[in-house]
């Protein structure tokens, strides 16, 4: 019989995907375990394997084509004993779905118009606005290309991850994008280009960024932790003029190059004690199910990292039992991947606590967003020189403002208050930490 391949559940959050490239084409002979095509996430890029083995005999999902719904039909293969007569009976490939046009209160609606070239935009929508995948611009960037100057392969000339592979793949010269019709060009020259272009002129005040999948999931996830899980919040200052000293002293001694090279950050410091600080209250380390309040036995934290369109938090596993130097290597490798969006699905998934640190854009203090379904969550603002009293008199330290977001189901506000002043104690104590 026929045996359908469907659209992958690749993380737990994911409701659809981008079909971002087949690596196998119709015809071939696939086993189980065999690479076919890779997927673009909310997350990240993941190939997909073969579960069964057959010919790949009808593709019915078109590179680049979004939207995708879980357990959807992509691809049919055909049995070693079956022929083609067993696809009379089965789904034909799918087509992009047209873009309907969108009325603003600037723009009514107009009749859908024919698209000149697989790169023109999609009626309704600016035509010199470039139209990419978030990864395909990530790797623009990385390569140094102009997406202005690519033509896009996906649904609508949306340029995907496959147009940059080619492009790096061909030693980096870019296939130039179509250019306008010619009447548009003759408009576009005899028409004066205002500075300022206003709602009377026909044009929107305003610009729609279509959501990401990432971004999908940020908010619905985000919006459901502020509904569900009932946050308090605890605020200390810590002192880190000692911590900013051991810094410089280790990073002063660390080798240049090899596998044992580093460069500390305060972040790495900021996870360790974090880390610490939950195995000496570990009724902390915790979050909320239904049937039970669950504590867990090690301390996986998830650090968040800022993308271009969402963020995505890679978990050090183990941090309680790892040293400074190591957090630091881990952090940097899975930060580089995940705005690479190469991460691995249990890179990104499971840690116990999170860690927010907006420091480095001189975020003095903040209170950031349980990340369910963990318990609580640390944000760490910037270290700044404030005045501060020491024996009675005045004096000049450097302190950072961390607060602790709690979900009050899982941890008690004694509990958190406890937390931080094992943290702070760590913090301005540093020396500690490498006990």
């Amino acid at each position: 019989m026929t045996i359908e391949i469907t659209m992958p559940a690749l993380s737990p959050t994911m409701t659809e995907g981008t079909l971002a490239k087949w690596l196998k084409k119709e015809g071939d002979m696939v086993v189980a375990g065999d690479v076919i095509a890779e997927i673009e996430t909310d997350k990240a890029t993941m190939e997909v394997e073969a579960a069964e083995e057959g010919k790949l005999a009808r593709i019915l999902v078109a590179e680049g084509t979004e939207g995708v719904a879980v357990n959807a039909p992509i691809a049919l293969l055909l049995e070693e004993d079956e022929d083609e007569s067993a696809l009379a009976s089965a789904p034909a490939p799918a087509t992009a779905p047209a873009v309907p046009e969108i009325p603003t209160p600037a723009q009514p609606a107009a009749p859908e118009r024919p698209v000149a070239t697989p790169a023109a935009p999609p009626p309704g929508v600016d035509a010199e606005r470039i139209f990419a995948s978030p990864l395909a611009r990530r790797m623009a960037a990385q390569a140094g290309l102009d997406l202005a100057s690519i033509a896009g392969s996906g649904p609508h000339g949306r340029i995907i991850k496959m147009d940059i592979d080619a492009i790096v793949a061909g030693g980096g010269t870019p296939t130039p994008a179509p250019a306008p019709a010619k009447a548009e060009a003759a408009h576009a020259a005899a028409s004066p280009t205002p500075s300022s272009p206003t709602p009377d002129e026909g044009m929107p005040p305003f610009e729609d960024i279509p959501h990401s999948g990432m971004r999908k999931v940020v908010a619905r996830r985000l919006a459901e932790s502020k509904r569900e899980a009932p946050h308090f919040y605890l605020t200390v200052d810590c002192e880190i003029d000692a911590l900013l000293g051991v810094r410089q002293d280790l990073n002063a001694r660390a080798p240049a190059d090899g596998p044992d090279a580093y460069k500390l950050s305060v972040n790495d410091f900021v996870i360790r004690a974090a880390a610490l600080a939950l195995m000496k209250v570990p009724a902390a380390n915790a979050s909320w199910t239904d049937a039970a309040v669950r504590r867990y036995k090690h301390v996986d934290i998830s650090v968040a990292v800022a993308l271009d369109d969402g963020l995505i938090t890679p978990v050090i596993r183990g941090a309680d039992g790892k040293g400074l130097a190591t957090i630091s290597r881990e952090m940097k490798d899975l930060a580089a991947r995940a705005r690479a969006g190469k991460l691995a699905l249990d890179e990104y998934r499971g840690g116990t606590f999170s860690i927010s640190n907006l420091g480095m854009y001189g975020v003095r203090e903040f209170a950031a967003v349980i990340n369910p379904p963990q318990g609580a969550i640390l944000a760490v603002g910037a270290g700044v020189e404030r005045a501060v009293v020491k024996d009675g008199a005045l004096a000049i330290a450097t302190v950072m403002s961390c607060t602790l977001s709690v979900d009050h189901r899982a941890v008690d506000g004694a509990v958190g208050a406890e937390l931080m002043a094992a943290f702070r104690a760590l913090i301005e104590d540093p020396l500690r930490m490498l006990l």
